[in-house]
């Protein structure tokens, strides 16, 4: 069962991938006498630090961070789990009398923590019979066997998402029903929250995209990856530039193919986020490149404190453009 609790409003920074959400996290908490929560699903993993862009010790200046390594790599992360276990961070943090800030751009996270999101069974045999069909045939197919039986749920998986397609297939054939229904809503907070977006030109988050590839290969990526590959679960192995690194040490591809594809594959992934939390109506968008970002978010902090936040207004999101 989901723990749920009462706790003062948080404040989550969301968005996509390369935006800059670490540091603006770290920059409120500082402020605000907070404490951040991870809401990075591959954060939660121990060793996976450069591929992850995960803050050292050293960067996050004192601020106590909760939900980083609490996993090893030859564990699957789970949302239920995550949810069971974030919560908990909340109502600590709350009980301390401080300011909680989830940082992090994994959306399906981010709506277990703060929403009403229900957690399906699972059954490992039919889990396993998919997953099987889907390297048969690949995820586009079973993307079209999920449209046929819950359009929405399809349109709002990607067709490259193995992962999503196979847990959604999983959920309506154990339940009997659409798995779009588990899915939030975007109505109301099962915890109190703002939710603070971050916004970047699509040319220049790209640019930022390449920059941060070529500083995880110059930070030691393959080697991180080669100390963790012969212990690394499905989960751990599928992440951006984890997957394309062992590519290469299994000689599947060469060093240049590895780097271009963990740039397109961090690309996709930003696209990706940007749709899924630009659904979502109640996220305050800023642009990420603004020279007084943090005073912007403080804004709106206060401005929610007081009881005088404005809805959000749909502000261009200029990542689609």
């Amino acid at each position: 069962m989901a723990v749920v609790v009462t706790v003062p409003l948080v404040v989550a920074v969301v968005g996509p991938t390369a935006t800059g959400k670490s540091d603006l996290g770290l920059a409120l908490a500082q402020a605000l006498g907070g404490e951040v929560v991870n809401a990075d699903a591959m954060q939660l993993y121990r060793g996976m630090d450069v591929g992850t862009a995960k803050l050292t010790v050293a960067e996050r200046r004192g601020v106590p961070h909760h939900q980083l390594d609490v996993l090893d790599v030859a564990q699957d992360a789970t949302v239920a789990a995550y949810q069971r276990d974030a919560r908990a961070d909340l109502a600590a943090i709350a009980a301390r009398g401080r300011r909680a800030v989830v940082v992090g751009g994994s959306g399906l996270y981010v709506r277990a923590l703060l929403d009403r999101l229900e957690m399906p069974p699972t059954d490992p045999e039919v889990r396993a019979r998919l997953e099987e069909r889907a390297a048969r045939e690949g995820p586009g197919l079973l993307h079209d066997a999920l449209a046929a039986v819950d359009p929405a749920a399809a349109a709002r998986i990607d067709r490259a998402n193995t992962r999503r397609i196979v847990r959604a297939l999983e959920v309506i054939e154990i339940t009997g029903r659409q798995y779009s229904a588990t899915l939030p809503d975007h109505a109301t907070y099962e915890v109190p929250a703002l939710q603070i977006g971050l916004d970047l030109a699509r040319g220049a988050l790209d640019a930022r995209i390449e920059h941060r590839v070529d500083r995880m290969w110059a930070g030691g990526l393959v080697a991180e990856a080669a100390g963790l590959a012969p212990r690394m679960g499905r989960t751990a192995a599928r992440a951006v530039g984890y997957a394309q690194v062992l590519a290469m040490l299994a000689g599947e591809t060469g060093e240049a193919e590895a780097r271009l594809g963990t740039v397109v594959a961090t690309r996709r992934l930003a696209r990706r986020q940007m749709t899924w939390f630009g659904r979502d109506p109640r996220v305050h968008w800023l642009p990420a490149d603004a020279p007084d970002l943090a005073e912007r978010a403080l804004g709106l902090v206060a401005a929610a404190d007081a009881g005088t936040l404005p809805e959000p207004d749909g502000g261009r999101r200029t990542l689609g453009a």
